[in-house]
C-alpha cells in the first residue's frame, strides 16, 4: 500500500515527529519556493505559516489534495471555492486562540473601565495622579457577545464570575441565546458590545452606523473578529462625536492600519493591533494535537473534527 504524502511546515515538526502513523509519507518545506514544488504531491496539507499567495499557488498546484488544515479560527484568506470545488476538507483551529483572546477581552474591558491610558501616560511623565482616571467597576454591567463561539463563549465564561450580565447571540438558535439579528433591536440595552463572528460575507460591515447610534453613548465596542466586520468610518464618526464612549480594537481593515489613519489618534480608541491570538505559547502545540487526533480519524476513514463548512465559510 503507498504511502499518503502530507506536505507540512516545520514549525510543527517537534510536536509532531515520533508520533506521525507509519502510512504517513511527510514533506517538510522551509521556504514558498519549496512549497510550490511539493504542492503537487499533497493528499494532506499543513501550510501555516507560509506567505498567503504562496499558499493559494500551493493550493491550486495540490490537485489531489483530500485534506488541507490550519490552525487559525479564521479562514477568509483561503481560496475556499476552489476547495469546495474539489472536495478538500478544511479543518481550522476554532477554540484554540478561546484562552488568550478572552484575557485580552477582559483585559480590553478593564484599560477602559480604569481608564489605564491615562495611568500609562502619567507614569511616563512621571506625574502622580490624584484622582483615578476611570471608576467603572466591570460587576454589575451588562455585555453583548455577538458571535458566541468557541471564543465568545470564553469571553463570557470569564465575565460572568466578575458580576457582569453577559447575553449571547449567535446566527443559529439556542436555548437562551438571541439567535438571528434578534441583537439589534437590544443594542442599547448594553455597557460593552463584543463581536467575535466569523468574517463572510454576511458579517461584513455587520456594526455599521446604525448600530452605532443604537448604542448607550456610555458603551464601548470590541472587536476581536475582522475589521471588515465594523465600518470603520462610521466608528471614527461615533468615537469623534462621542456617540459611543470607546472602541477596543484589536483588528482593523486593513492590516496594518496606515500609520496617518484617524483611528490611531482618537483618545477613546484603543488598538492592539491583532496581538489577542497571539499572547501565547501554546497555539502549535495545541494545534499539533489536534492534527495528530484528526490524523487517527484520516487513517480510519471517519469523519474529522473542526472542520469548516465552505459554502459558511466558518
Amino acid at each position: 500500500m503507498s504511502k499518503v504524502v502530507a506536505v507540512l511546515n516545520p514549525l510543527v515538526a517537534r510536536f509532531v515527529e515520533g508520533r506521525l502513523p507509519d502510512w504517513l509519507d511527510v514533506r517538510w518545506f522551509h521556504s514558498p519556493k519549496e512549497l510550490l514544488a511539493l504542492a503537487p504531491e499533497a493528499e494532506i496539507a499543513w501550510l501555516d505559516g507560509s506567505a498567503s499567495p504562496a499558499t493559494h499557488e500551493a493550493v491550486r498546484l495540490a490537485t489531489g489534495l483530500r485534506w488541507l488544515n490550519t490552525l487559525a479560527a479564521g479562514v477568509d484568506p483561503f481560496p475556499l471555492d476552489l476547495l469546495r470545488a474539489r472536495g478538500v476538507v478544511l479543518t481550522n483551529g476554532a477554540g484554540l486562540n478561546a484562552i488568550t483572546i478572552a484575557e485580552y477581552a477582559v483585559m480590553g474591558m478593564l484599560v477602559i473601565a480604569k481608564g489605564y491610558r491615562e495611568v500609562v501616560r502619567a507614569q511616563d511623565r512621571h506625574a502622580w495622579l490624584t484622582e483615578a482616571p476611570g471608576s467603572l467597576e466591570l460587576a454589575g454591567t451588562r455585555a453583548l457577545v455577538i458571535g458566541a463561539g468557541g471564543i465568545g463563549g470564553r469571553i463570557g465564561a470569564l465575565l460572568r464570575p466578575w458580576g457582569v450580565e453577559v447575553v449571547e447571540a449567535r446566527r443559529r438558535p439556542a436555548p437562551g441565546v438571541l439567535s438571528g439579528d434578534e441583537w439589534r433591536a437590544r443594542l442599547g440595552e448594553f455597557d460593552w458590545v463584543i463581536v467575535t463572528v466569523p468574517a463572510t460575507p454576511d458579517t461584513d460591515k455587520l456594526i455599521g452606523a446604525a448600530e452605532l447610534a443604537a448604542m448607550k453613548p456610555s458603551a464601548a465596542l470590541l472587536n476581536f473578529a475582522r475589521g471588515a466586520v465594523i465600518d470603520q468610518a462610521a466608528l471614527v464618526t461615533a468615537l469623534r462625536d462621542k456617540a459611543i464612549a470607546a472602541a477596543f480594537l484589536d483588528v482593523t481593515d486593513p492590516e496594518p492600519l496606515p500609520a496617518g489613519h484617524p483611528l490611531w489618534s482618537l483618545d477613546n480608541c484603543h488598538i492592539t493591533m491583532h496581538l489577542s491570538g497571539r499572547s501565547q505559547q501554546k497555539l502549535v502545540p495545541r494545534s499539533a494535537e489536534r492534527f495528530l487526533a484528526n490524523l487517527e480519524r484520516y487513517g480510519r476513514g471517519e469523519a474529522l473534527e473542526y472542520r469548516v463548512d465552505l459554502a459558511l465559510g466558518y
